[in-house]
C-alpha cells in the first residue's frame, strides 16, 4: 500500500487504504480512528491495545476487543490497578484476549502508573500533540512511523514507569486518538 492515496471503499466512498480489508477496519477507520477521547479510561484502553497489537495485527486486536474490554476491567484505571497474580493467571487462561504473560503484566503495571500521572493519562498524553497543523498527508509515504512528538511522549510515559511503550506504538496512540490527523487528503473521514 506504501504511495497510495485514498481507495473507493464498497460504498463508493474514499477512504485511508488500510481501511478496506475488512469490515471491522471500515467501522474502525470511519466510526474511531482519529477522534479525541474524553476521559482517562479510554485512553488507558488505546494505550492497552496498542501495546497488545505489537507484533500482531489490528485486526486481530479489534476482533477480540470486546473480549479484552470484559477480561480488564471496562479497561477502568483503578479497577486493573488493583489486578494480582490470579487475575494473570485467569488472563492468561482467556482464549478470547492475546495471552501474552509480558503484555497482560504490563497492562497491569501501566494502570498503576497511569493512575500516578498528574492531571490524569488523557491531559498527560494530550499534553505531547503537535503545535499547530500539518500538511494532510496525500498518500500513506506521507505519514511518519514515529516523529519528535512520540519520541517525547513515550520518554515520558516509560519515565513513569509505562511499559510496552516505544516511540512507533505512542505515535500510533496519537494518531487513534485524534492528537495527530493522518487520516489522507480527500478521505472521508479527514
Amino acid at each position: 500500500m506504501a504511495g497510495r492515496g485514498p481507495a473507493r471503499g464498497a460504498d463508493g466512498k474514499p477512504r485511508c487504504p488500510w481501511a478496506l480489508s475488512a469490515p471491522e477496519y471500515v467501522a474502525y477507520h470511519d466510526q474511531e480512528w482519529g477522534r479525541p477521547l474524553t476521559s482517562d479510561d479510554q485512553m488507558f484502553e488505546r494505550l492497552s491495545l496498542e501495546a497488545f497489537q505489537s507484533g500482531l495485527s489490528w485486526l486481530v486486536i479489534l476482533r477480540k476487543r470486546p473480549a479484552f474490554r470484559t477480561a480488564f476491567a471496562g479497561f477502568s484505571i483503578a479497577s486493573v490497578a488493583k489486578f494480582g497474580p490470579d487475575n494473570v493467571e485467569r488472563l492468561l487462561a482467556d482464549a478470547g484476549i492475546v495471552r501474552n504473560r509480558a503484555k497482560i503484566e504490563a497492562t497491569i503495571n501501566n494502570a498503576s502508573a497511569v493512575g500516578a500521572l498528574p492531571g490524569g493519562l488523557l491531559a498527560f498524553v494530550s499534553g505531547f500533540a503537535p503545535a499547530g497543523r500539518r500538511r494532510a498527508p496525500r498518500s500513506l509515504e506521507d505519514v511518519p512511523a514515529k516523529t519528535e512528538e512520540s519520541d517525547a511522549l513515550a520518554k515520558a510515559l516509560r519515565g513513569y514507569g509505562v511499559r510496552f511503550v516505544g516511540p512507533t506504538t505512542a505515535y500510533a496512540l496519537m494518531q487513534a486518538t485524534g492528537l495527530v490527523n493522518d487520516h489522507l487528503a480527500g478521505c472521508i473521514a479527514r
